[in-house]
């Protein structure tokens, strides 16, 4: 087995879409601790918020105090979203599909895509994504396709096998932290979690310095360049 790499200086947000307010156990926190302990042992800065305890408005703006709504809890959030490498979404599935809460995030996420970096790309080019995804129904592919679509469209990098999740017996029954559950202890659930933690940091590490800054510059195609295959200047 290689050396473990070097991820001290990375830092990772977890934004968990449970529906259950703090302080009620949240089973998808149980998953989220698993990848988080595993970063913070690599000396990576975790964040972890749980978007329910935060008064975030509905809309498509970065701001939505600036179009009507007294409190708006998101600018904070996208802040330290915006400051780290790495931001995992997780969450529950109902109804076999992600929850309203999720949804609401991404709806958030996506307000920010009108944002540039400082090399005229989209705001979220050179961080990494993945997500987490608890439930006691089938569906964890079908929640994942929908989150890493969605985080790949607003400028997130994708490692492979980015999304880990865990799902009981279908129907009524125990949910991942639930006595007897067998999810902690699910060695399916396990390798994919830490796999997907490990790929998120190595992208992580990759990707410091950002994407290149060609072919992908909101900037430069408003300035009307259209060819960069005949254009010296953006050679």
């Amino acid at each position: 087995m290689s050396s473990a790499p070097e991820f001290s200086g990375l830092s990772a947000v977890f934004i968990n879409a449970t529906l259950k307010r703090s302080p009620e156990p949240s089973h998808t926190d149980g998953l989220v601790t698993k990848s988080a302990d595993i970063m913070r042992s690599h000396g990576v800065d975790v964040t972890t918020i749980r978007a329910i305890d935060h008064d975030i408005a509905t809309g498509v703006y970065p701001d939505m105090t600036e179009h009507g709504w007294e409190v708006d809890a998101w600018p904070e959030i996208l802040e330290q979203v915006m400051a780290a490498n790495i931001l995992v979404l997780a969450g529950p599935i109902w109804l076999g599909d992600n929850s309203s809460i999720m949804k609401q995030v991404i709806e958030r996420l996506y307000s920010a895509s009108s944002l540039l970096n400082d090399d005229g790309q989209y705001a979220f080019y050179g961080r990494v994504g993945g997500c987490l995804i608890t439930g006691n129904e089938d569906g964890i592919k079908h929640c994942a396709m929908n989150v890493l679509y969605s985080m790949q469209h607003v400028g997130f990098t994708i490692p492979p096998q980015a999304d880990a999740g865990w799902i009981g017996e279908a129907g009524p029954g125990p949910s991942y932290l639930d006595p007897g559950s067998g999810g902690p202890e699910n060695d399916f659930t396990n390798r994919n979690t830490t796999f997907m933690t490990y790929n998120l940091m190595h992208l992580a590490v990759m990707l410091r310095d950002g994407i290149p800054a060609y072919g992908n510059q909101r900037t430069v195609w408003d300035d009307g360049v259209r060819d960069y295959t005949h254009n010296p200047e953006y050679r």
